[in-house]
């Protein structure tokens, strides 16, 4: 499948297939592939939670306007962002140690700049996490694509109380859901809703 095959065949399931599983395998290559997404300094400041037992599918189903696809999908992932991913405690940072030759005044200089530019406020740490984290989602589903498997993303979703339920760190923030899966065949999805063009979407300036 070429990449604008994806684009042009990724669609948000409604549908989805109980009797079809997603294999272990299978859910972590499309992970790794999506991880290839780009964050801010490299520092990939998300988490997922991959809810597929029973009990957590309810539990997530109630905390997402009981939307049966919660329920319906083998997977649905909780994707988190990470508001104090800029600092120095992200071991990606050993990473730029490594790469600047232990050059730690080199390092300290960057991660200042990440602080100034991430760090210096609430509403700049959760734009932080949720633009980063974003990044990641679509990547997932993209990713998934690939592999043949269908998702649907959602928001209308308890993001603090899955965040409690789920026993994310105080500095995670809930950004999305995605439910991972297989169209159920015996279903029709709508047809594709009309997409704004270059013309409407876009400011010359």
């Amino acid at each position: 499948m070429s990449s604008k095959e994806i684009f042009e065949e990724r669609r948000s399931i409604n549908f989805f297939d109980t009797e079809k599983s997603l294999d272990d395998n299978l859910l972590k290559d499309i992970i790794n592939l999506a991880a290839l997404a780009p964050s801010a300094f490299n520092l990939q400041p998300w988490e997922i939670v991959a809810v597929k037992s029973k009990e957590a599918k309810e539990k997530l189903y109630r905390l997402s306007s009981n939307q049966p696809k919660v329920l319906e999908a083998p997977v649905t992932l909780i994707i988190a962002g990470d508001k104090n991913g800029y600092d120095k405690t992200n071991p990606i940072w050993d990473i730029f140690l490594k790469n600047f030759n232990g050059d730690e005044e080199k390092l300290a200089n960057v991660q200042g700049y990440a602080y100034s530019l991430y760090g210096t406020s609430d509403e700049r740490k959760i734009k932080f996490a949720e633009s980063n984290a974003a990044l990641l989602a679509m990547s997932i589903m993209y990713a998934a694509k690939s592999f043949g498997v269908d998702s649907h993303p959602m928001s209308g979703i308890d993001f603090e109380g899955i965040k409690k339920e789920f026993e994310l760190d105080d500095n995670k923030t809930v950004v999305m859901t995605i439910a991972l899966g297989y169209l159920d065949e015996t279903k029709t999805l709508y047809p594709r809703a009309y997409r704004k063009n270059y013309e409407e979407i876009v400011k010359e300036v």
